[in-house]
């Protein structure tokens, strides 16, 4: 601290002048900033690992316990009872007040407390009213078990920490800066954090991510259990309700139905998506329409607002808690172990003065009965003074004073004293003895209860998910995200030009060549006369050199893109060709094609989207000795390789002229198509599911849960919603389909096997009917499927299971037939089984076919009519197909 100094040290010259006294600073600002840094850290922004709490939440759940009587008290009220304990002002009290019933979890509410999804705020703290949650008394407060200090003023006492039985910090999620530090922990799962303290309790490994009210979905493969270093990716739940439209049910945590329609306006404004509109249409539920531009993919768009707009945040956990006054850095895992463990102490000591409230309580039981039945009371009538009175209840209990845990003491002489002659008149010794013999038992199960400690503090984290957990299920769908390149999502927002002389390339060029439409954070490729290429950023105007023969907006990674070129050797004059992808550059660097001698030339370029290889016709000199001066040559003969390859020699003499003689077809092939079934996309990283390759006009078959099937193309931008699809495969108009649905104006179940006559890309077509209530129960691609069905023949009779073989039992009809009914009452459930074997295309592909719907129980009307024949709609003598049942 500061050091005082002595005047008679200083020189004499300056003791006579000397006024004040002079305070060395250095260290000064030292000290200061740490105390400083402490308070902050300790007594306002991190939580402590014991209650999860900050102080100022810990005061108000203090007052507002000392408020309690089981109504609504007003927030204003509340505000102020906790000012006696909180010296910083009402607002921040207010505010974190709010935030804490904005959680639904330890406050009940009434009135106007704002919306986290919308952004609104609280009305003002008159007009709003709060009082303890059920959960909240039952949790966090017991006084007996409560470490107590004194207020700032010393004025009152208030909780060190509050005795929480709940890992209360993991549910409410904290945030908070501090100097030098800050600390956030994500909210998790009420349901999930009391199946993993169970877990814990049984020694089991635990994992737990995080679950927002906001709902959405959450990618946590990079959550680090999380601690610092950590990342989880949150994104908005977009549904396509038309092509036209795109409507957001649930945003991510952190952002407001405000804050996305802003960022939305502004991604559009800035052209990296094209919108018509959008509408907040938020009441109840979170619901924000997107309007899309004519000729807008919505698949496109639904990765664009992912890439550009608040409908995908990065939120970096940092688990950092104040355990024995120090801040630590630790992991979420570790908090709930801290918390279990704590939550099973205090268990303990609950036990434990349960326990010695009962022994008080026998014990005092058995000496008013031995007072009463023994009729000491009679003995101290003839005492004189109050201390004869003592000895002789003493004197009287003396016989049986063994049979206490413990001595007796004053006081319980002083307490028999006290008994009234009316108790004594009305004393009935079968009452007590059945009220001792109760508190033997409670305190027989209590001794049971800390003697098996473990299961004591399972059993009542089973009692508070039993009492408090309905409706408390996630809310945040985990899934894994895929990553989304802006580049390929961006909206062509500008235009790119071209000066080939000139040699610059660029957006502002509005006067010269025009190339294509791009967006403004493409890269664009350019190839030069002189055999050089680069790749650079589109700016308004930009140098890459004189000459241009080509340029385009560049794809990474992009290997169907092939270039074919010949060029001329400046030192040999030989002319070679080659077939080059181009596929990841550094930017700005010139790559050379040729061989890299002066002189140099290009004398054929093409640019092929699908690897195609065209014929040329080249034309020699007049002046050359070769006896054939003009030939065909034949790209496909190259094979494609890298770009720094030298290629093929074409020949030796030199070329006058070169033409196109013939556009190529491609040499590449189809291409290799898989799905991932938990992102809900294609790829040709050989992720997921193998489709098969698919060349040009192939398309993709779909056929949802609801009873529709669509035509898709195989682009890799494409979303599919994994929870909706049952089957998802390569089109073949051969493939026979199979379902067993329930029609809802025929009050009855059918099957039916069809294949897909139509053609129609992108348009989805009902083969269960589109009459509201038709559900379908179960569908597969399998040429031989197989369902199970569990089935009651009458409306009470018993529950029976049928296989049935769909394939001998009805005929191929078209998707619009009925099919054949069912002779069943009712149809509890079907079940889809493995096949029978393997039809011949799956053997040919190597692939084994296996069962990809989830059936689901139908809610079923019970049928007006109870035929017990099969109705094949369409087909004769149908009831001769029961034989078909195995």
């Amino acid at each position: 601290m500061s050091e005082i100094l002595d005047p008679t040290d200083l020189p004499e010259d300056q003791n006579e002048n000397t006024l004040h006294q002079q305070t060395v600073v250095s260290g000064l600002y030292e000290n200061w900033f740490l105390e400083y840094a402490s308070y902050v850290i300790l007594e306002r922004a991190v939580p402590a690992v014991e209650d999860g709490l900050k102080p100022v939440q810990r005061r108000i759940l203090h007052a507002l316990k000392e408020m309690d009587d089981g109504r609504f008290n007003k927030v204003a009220n509340v505000i102020g009872q906790t000012m006696q304990y909180h010296p910083h002002g009402d607002a921040s009290i207010g505010d974190a007040l709010t935030t804490i019933g904005q959680k639904n979890l330890v406050f009940d509410t009434q009135g106007n407390w704002g919306d986290i999804r919308t952004g609104d705020g609280a009305a003002a703290p008159r007009y709003i009213e709060v009082r303890l949650s059920k959960f909240g008394n039952d949790v966090i407060f017991n006084p007996q078990t409560t470490e107590w200090q004194l207020s700032y003023d010393g004025r009152k006492k208030e909780p060190v920490t509050l005795p929480v039985k709940f890992p209360l910090l993991l549910a409410m999620g904290v945030e908070g800066i501090a100097v030098g530090l800050s600390t956030k922990i994500l909210p998790h799962n009420f349901i999930e954090l009391i199946e993993a303290s169970i877990s814990i309790l049984k020694d089991k490994p635990v994992t737990l991510y995080p679950d927002f009210l906001t709902g959405g979905y959450i990618d946590v493969s990079n959550y680090n259990d999380g601690c610092r270093g950590g990342k989880a990716r949150i994104r908005a739940k977009i549904e396509e309700f038309d092509k036209k439209t795109l409507i957001i049910r649930e945003i991510p945590f952190g952002t407001t139905t405000t804050s996305i329609k802003d960022s939305i306006i502004k991604a559009n404004d800035d052209g990296k998506i094209k919108i018509k509109k959008v509408e907040d249409l938020t009441s109840k539920d979170v619901e924000i329409h997107v309007h899309l531009a004519p000729g807008v993919s919505p698949d496109i768009t639904i990765d664009a607002l992912y890439a550009f707009t608040e409908c995908e945040v990065s939120v970096s956990p940092n688990a950092c808690v104040i355990i024995k006054d120090k801040p630590h850095f630790v992991t979420v895992t570790d908090i709930l172990r801290v918390n279990t463990q704590q939550t099973v102490e205090l268990l303990e000591r609950e036990l434990q003065i349960r326990r010695a409230e009962l022994l008080e309580k026998l014990l005092y039981s058995s000496l008013e009965k031995i007072f009463i039945e023994n009729r000491i009371y009679r003995k101290i009538e003839e005492c004189e003074t109050f201390e004869a009175v003592l000895e002789t209840i003493d004197k009287g209990l003396k016989p049986f004073k063994k049979q206490f845990y413990r001595e007796i003491t004053q006081d319980d002489l002083l307490r028999l004293t006290e008994i009234r002659i009316k108790r004594i008149s009305k004393y009935d010794g079968f009452k007590a003895e059945e009220l001792m013999r109760r508190l033997e038992q409670e305190l027989a199960e209590v001794d049971d209860n800390l003697a098996n400690l473990t299961r004591y503090a399972i059993n009542y984290y089973k009692d508070l998910l039993r009492k408090y957990g309905k409706g408390r299920e996630r809310k945040t769908e985990i899934r894994a995200f895929n990553t989304i390149s802006a580049n390929v999502v961006a909206a062509a927002n500008a235009k790119l030009y071209v000066d080939r002389e000139g040699g610059f390339v660029g957006s502002g060029l509005k006067k010269d060549e025009f190339v294509s439409d791009c967006s403004d954070i493409d890269d664009i490729i350019v190839f030069r006369r002189d055999g050089k290429c680069l790749v650079t950023k589109i700016q308004d105007k930009t140098f890459v050199g004189k000459d241009i023969i080509y340029c385009s907006v560049f794809k990474k990674n992009d290997e169907r893109k092939v270039y074919n070129l010949l060029y001329l050797d400046g030192k040999s004059g030989i002319t070679m060709a080659k077939r080059f992808s181009v596929t990841a550059v550094t930017r700005d660097r010139e790559y050379d094609l040729t061989m890299g001698n002066p002189k140099s030339k290009v004398l054929w370029f093409s640019a092929n989207d699908n690897g195609e290889a065209e014929v040329v016709t080249i034309n020699l000199t007049a002046q050359s000795s070769a006896k054939i001066k003009q030939f065909d040559y034949n790209f496909a003969e190259v094979g494609i390789k890298n770009r720094s390859a030298q290629g093929n020699i074409v020949t030796k003499y030199p070329v006058r002229k070169v033409s196109l003689k013939s556009g190529g077809v491609s040499t590449l092939g189809g291409v290799d198509i898989w799905y991932d079934e938990h992102l809900g996309r294609l790829n040709r990283d050989e992720r997921g599911k193998y489709l098969g390759n698919f060349d040009n006009g192939a398309s993709i078959l779909v056929v949802y849960k609801d009873g529709q099937y669509e035509l898709t193309n195989y682009n890799l931008t494409n979303r599919y919603e994994p929870s909706e699809i049952a089957v998802l495969e390569k089109f073949d108009g051969e493939r026979i389909l199979s379902a067993v649905y329930y029609e809802v104006n025929q009050k009855s179940h059918y099957v039916k096997r069809f294949k897909v006559e139509t053609t129609t890309q992108d348009k989805k077509f009902s083969f269960i009917g589109d009459t509201k209530g038709s559900k379908l129960l179960a569908v597969t691609a399998d040429r031989f499927p197989r369902f199970e069905i569990a089935h009651q023949m009458k409306d009470k009779g018993p529950l029976e299971k049928m296989v049935l073989e769909p394939e001998g039992f009805i005929d191929v009809r078209g998707w619009k037939a009925l099919g054949a009914k069912l002779p069943f009452a009712k149809v509890k459930e079907v079940k889809l089984l493995p096949p029978r074997r393997n039809n011949e295309r799956d053997i040919a592909e190597n692939r084994t076919i296996t069962p990809n719907l989830i059936v689901v129980e139908p809610e079923t009307e019970e049928p007006t009519d109870e035929t017990t024949e099969i109705e094949d709609a369409g087909a004769e003598n149908s009831t001769k197909q029961l034989g078909l049942f195995s």
